[in-house]
């Protein structure tokens, strides 16, 4: 019903940026918050930011100072921004959304169901 598709990942020099984006699609009434995250080899899943539906941002401790997260309610598409990568950004980044889901929609009801959804991933390589 909700697909999540992540693009611009890839092959990054180290200093430079990134910029990913996500896309939502299905029967979406309201995503509350995106969320970025990634996984490099090895290690456990981690924050890497979050943007809510009132535009309040948090970041991960690893990427604070280097990442911004930000979205496009019309597009249903949120994006994560990232400068100054080094080797450790290395990662697989997801996206993860809190959204609502329409269920059943006619002329006398509305139904939804809110629930959590991911993106399959995309590789980001941060070397020269």
């Amino acid at each position: 019903q909700v697909q999540l598709v992540e693009s611009g990942g890839g092959l990054v020099q180290p200093g430079g940026s990134l910029s990913l984006s996500c896309a939502a699609s299905g029967r979406i009434l309201n995503i509350h918050s995106w969320d970025g995250y990634r996984q490099a080899p090895g290690k456990e899943r981690e924050l890497v930011a979050t943007i809510t539906g009132g535009d309040a941002i948090t970041s991960g401790d690893s990427v604070k100072g280097r990442s911004n997260i930000t979205r496009d309610a019309a597009k249903n598409t949120g994006y994560l921004h990232m400068t100054n990568l080094e080797a450790d950004d290395t990662a697989v980044y997801y996206c993860h959304a809190h959204l609502d889901v329409i269920t059943r929609a006619n002329a006398d009801h509305l139904a939804f169901r809110r629930g959590d959804y991911w993106g399959n991933g995309i590789p980001v390589t941060v070397s020269s």
